[in-house]
C-alpha cells in the first residue's frame, strides 16, 4: 500500500481514493478477511458518510445499521465479531473514511 495515501494512524487521507481492492488490502493488514456481511456494513457506513459528512461513533453507527440493514445486523456483538477492537474505528478505516471524532 502507498504510505502517502494514509495518515499516521492508517486512515485514508482522501475518501474518494477508496475502492474495494484498497479496502481488501486495509482489512488484510488488520487481519480481517472481508465477507458479504462485512461489505454490507462497509457500504452502509459510506452511505452514512455521504449523507452526514462524518464518520459515526459506535452508537450512531449501530442505530444507522439498524435502519439500513435491520435489527439483526445492528447489534454490538454482531458488529464486533466482524470488526474486532473498536468497531467504529475499524469500519471507518477499512471503508476509507476519517477516524470517528468521538473514538479514542
Amino acid at each position: 500500500m502507498d504510505a502517502g495515501l494514509f495518515d499516521k494512524e492508517g486512515y485514508l487521507r482522501d475518501h474518494t481514493a477508496w475502492d474495494e481492492a484498497l479496502a481488501n488490502q486495509i482489512a488484510t493488514a488488520d487481519g480481517i478477511t472481508l465477507t458479504p456481511a462485512h461489505w454490507e456494513i462497509l457500504h452502509a457506513i459510506r452511505r452514512f458518510y455521504a449523507q452526514y459528512e462524518l464518520s459515526p461513533a459506535t452508537r450512531p453507527l449501530l442505530k444507522y445499521l439498524g435502519r439500513e440493514l435491520g435489527p439483526g445486523k445492528a447489534g454490538s456483538i454482531y458488529v464486533m465479531q466482524l470488526f474486532p477492537g473498536t468497531p467504529a474505528k475499524t469500519i471507518a478505516k477499512i471503508a476509507g473514511l476519517p477516524k470517528p471524532a468521538n473514538c479514542i
